[in-house]
């Protein structure tokens, strides 16, 4: 956030900018927190009495005495982007397969049948996106032998209840004796009211690929080698920390940018680093040109799926996986 001419803090703003967009720095009560300013971005509802109130995109309000402003400027009203995005189901397994990519892929018909050396389900899962051109019981066989042949189990993604073709899969898999595991949601957002969630980013780093401490604290790591590249791979991936206490994963692929590897020490949740994160992220992809974002959270997952209803994410589809029994 840049408020500066010439490396100086300056306030470009009065009491005539009410009404407007604006972005504002002040001093902190340092009794009350160790971070030298705080800063605001919203509308400027009003300025009297010493004391300038901004009401943020999320509807809270902040108080701004006046004689802490430091920095101050007037920033563009809110572009017709922030609108909520629209997708078919198709668009966007397609852009999530891209934005979490396998090691190698195979082609059956419509289907792609995905592996990564057993890291994530995502990435070692046929995903049907049409017909396969077999008859199902032969489809699901050469599925099943493709797996084995790289020493995994076979696994597919199926989607819940839409279309119908997936209804039918869904069964025959079921009929198999298939586990289903891992349900979850396909959620999807405007971008830009995420960027917004937090005025100040800077504690955040951002690279291209995941390091050592990075795959650390995001764990779930049994092949290294099969992690970082998943992880790294996709149109333009950004991994982000707040370091020793959180991570998170972006990929922007067109409009849409893809969420994913959101994790927080347990000694620093609750204090918004989570939100923090996927800011930093969210104003990465916004530079690149992107406009909407998704992610996949399982269904269970409570804190996860709060905090995304509070970011403006909604329910696309669902979906879940079903794996062949143990052998």
């Amino acid at each position: 956030m840049e408020f500066t001419t010439g490396g100086r803090l300056e306030i470009r703003i009065s009491s005539e900018d009410v009404g407007k967009r604006v972005s504002v720095r002040a001093l902190n009560d340092r009794t009350r927190s160790p971070e030298r300013f705080a800063d605001a971005v919203g509308t400027l509802d009003s300025w009297a009495d010493g004391v300038l109130r901004i009401t943020r995109r999320d509807g809270r309000t902040v108080e701004v005495a006046e004689d802490a402003l430091v920095a101050g400027k007037v920033v563009p009203a809110a572009p017709a982007r922030r609108r909520g995005p629209a997708a078919t189901l198709r668009e966007l397994q397609e852009v999530a397969a891209r934005g979490w990519p396998a090691l190698e892929t195979g082609r059956l018909g419509d289907w792609t049948l995905r592996a990564a050396g057993g890291f994530t389900a995502r990435a070692n899962s046929a995903l049907p996106l049409g017909r396969s051109g077999l008859p199902l019981p032969e489809a699901l066989d050469r599925v099943t032998a493709w797996y084995h042949e790289r020493g995994l189990p076979a696994r597919v993604q199926v989607t819940t209840g839409d279309p119908a073709e997936d209804e039918r899969l869904d069964a025959e898999l079921a009929a198999r004796g298939w586990t289903g595991e891992r349900y979850a949601l396909m959620r999807t957002a405007a971008l830009a009211p995420v960027a917004d969630a937090v005025a100040d980013v800077d504690r955040v780093l951002l690279g291209r690929e995941p390091d050592e401490a990075w795959l650390d604290a995001y764990g779930r790591v049994e092949n290294p080698d099969a992690a970082r590249a998943v992880l790294a791979g996709g149109p333009s991936v950004w991994c982000a920390s707040v370091p020793g206490a959180a991570i998170g994963r972006c990929v922007v692929d067109g409009r849409w940018a893809g969420f994913a590897a959101l994790e927080v020490s347990p000694e620093h949740r609750r204090q918004g680093l989570a939100t923090l994160v996927m800011a930093a992220l969210a104003r990465r992809a916004l530079d690149e040109g992107a406009s909407a974002a998704y992610l996949q959270v399982e269904t269970g997952n409570a804190g996860a799926l709060a905090l995304y209803d509070r970011l403006g994410f909604t329910t696309h589809h669902a979906y879940h996986y079903r794996r062949e029994p143990e052998r």
